[in-house]
């Protein structure tokens, strides 16, 4: 997509945004309004992919939810904790 093009040069590291908008012959209130609009695209919620993993033991299975992020991050909550725990760890990580 052009404008995808357009802001990511505008706002890459050195880039000065007016120079960009006048190279591009476009408003630089045009830039931060498509990057604005992709930003918020990008954190809009999404459904992800749920995994069944397996266990090599049928024995004392433990129960837990594991959310892994983008940045390594990894969160797991529990059986045992309280749902609104669990609901109050999702909301602060959001």
């Amino acid at each position: 997509m052009i404008a995808r093009r357009y802001w990511r040069t505008a706002f890459a590291p050195g880039a000065v945004v007016s120079e960009v908008a006048r190279r591009f012959e476009v408003s630089t209130g045009l830039l931060y309004t498509w990057r604005r609009q992709a930003l918020v695209q990008q954190a809009a919620p999404a459904f992800v992919q749920a995994k069944l993993v397996g266990s090599a033991s049928s024995d004392a299975v433990e129960l837990a939810m594991t959310v892994d992020f983008p940045n390594g991050v990894k969160v797991r909550i529990g059986s045992a904790a309280p749902c609104d725990l669990a609901a109050a760890i999702m909301r602060a990580l959001k």
